[in-house]
């Protein structure tokens, strides 16, 4: 199965961006974790800062794998556009993020993403991905119009 790793903005500074919330690893250090803890899944990563690369990489991998694992950042909260490209694409997206939501800023609350994705996970820092990626790999996810 090939699942597509998605994040956001400021992500590519984890590991010296407020440790205290995000922890201390960068994501390129905990990648080959994840890729031995999950050996039947084929594991792509993409990070950008910018909304409309976000967009691209979603129209480009959205009919062809079989799932994405999606951290927004920032724009979770703020992106109409990012919201309405997951509820474009067929392939099933979990929405990820490091800190619990919930126990942040009011504005962080609120999730523009959520509704068009699968499930949302919160609030275990890195281990959020592999949660996610626990999904994917014991069953074979099935969206509307999505042919696997």
């Amino acid at each position: 199965m090939k699942i597509l790793l998605l994040n956001g903005p400021n992500l590519n500074l984890l590991g010296r961006r407020e440790p205290g919330i995000y922890g201390t690893r960068s994501f390129e250090d905990y990648l080959p974790e994840l890729r031995e803890a999950f050996p039947n899944l084929e594991l792509e990563y993409f990070q950008s800062n910018h909304e409309g690369e976000l967009i691209d990489k979603l129209h480009e991998v959205g009919f062809s794998h079989h799932g994405i694992v999606l951290n927004a950042g920032g724009y979770t909260h703020t992106s109409v556009a990012l919201a309405d490209a997951v509820a474009a694409i067929g392939a099933p997206v979990v929405e990820v993020h490091l800190s619990n939501l919930h126990a942040r800023e009011e504005f962080r609350q609120k999730s523009l993403l959520g509704r068009n994705c699968i499930g949302s996970i919160s609030g275990f820092k890195l281990e959020s991905y592999k949660l996610a990626l626990h999904y994917f790999d014991g069953q074979r996810p099935k969206r509307v119009g999505f042919k696997v």
